[in-house]
């Protein structure tokens, strides 16, 4: 019994360390980048840019570098939509080799938030069968607002084309937001 106890106090006190130590890293600040990948990060934006240029006229699209993180793209499509008020796309170069697509869905004068919708629950079940059937997949930030979202890692290069095929299926989105209506606002889907 005596040799229980005793595994028992070693079994919590290495779950303590492990779990103050994890605590303790996650408060440290990431390492730097170092020059080398800063470069390769601004080279990103830079090649996002300049398809953004040419990409964003062709679905309706002004992207513009965003003022509050100069490595984000932002725009708003508003034409061709039955469901939505606008899309607002966020394009996201990371310091992770990654580049991040976020579009989040305007609807009833702003966003859809898990907190404030009819039945929360039902739409975060949603948004899971939607991530699991669509091509981009769906997801909610820290303040419980709802996007689509699709992330390319850059291991390969510049993945220009596979960018054209995502931001020419954003537009799509709109008819997911259709079918979350119910759960938004109690209003019905569109048949």
């Amino acid at each position: 019994m005596r040799r229980i106890t005793l595994l028992v106090l070693l079994m919590l006190g290495l779950t303590a360390g492990a779990t103050a130590a994890g605590a303790q890293q996650a408060q440290s600040p990431a390492p730097a980048m170092t020059a080398q990948q800063q470069a390769s990060r601004d080279a990103t934006r830079e090649k996002l840019r300049a398809l953004l240029a040419v990409a964003g006229p062709r679905i309706n699209v002004a992207f513009a570098q965003s003022t509050k993180n100069p490595y984000n793209f932002v725009g708003s499509m508003t034409q061709g939509l039955a469901s939505s008020a606008s899309l607002e796309i966020v394009i996201s170069v990371t310091k992770n080799e990654t580049i991040g697509f976020r579009i989040y869905p305007h609807y009833a004068d702003g966003y859809i938030n898990l907190d404030k919708a009819k039945n929360g629950p039902a739409l975060m079940r949603q948004l899971l069968l939607f991530s699991d059937d669509n091509f981009l997949f769906w997801g909610a930030d820290t303040t419980g607002d709802i996007f689509a979202g699709y992330t390319f890692t850059l291991e390969s290069g510049f993945p220009d084309a596979a960018i054209n095929v995502v931001l020419s299926s954003i537009r799509n989105q709109d008819a997911f937001v259709g079918q979350m209506k119910p759960q938004i606002d109690g209003s019905p889907a569109p048949q």
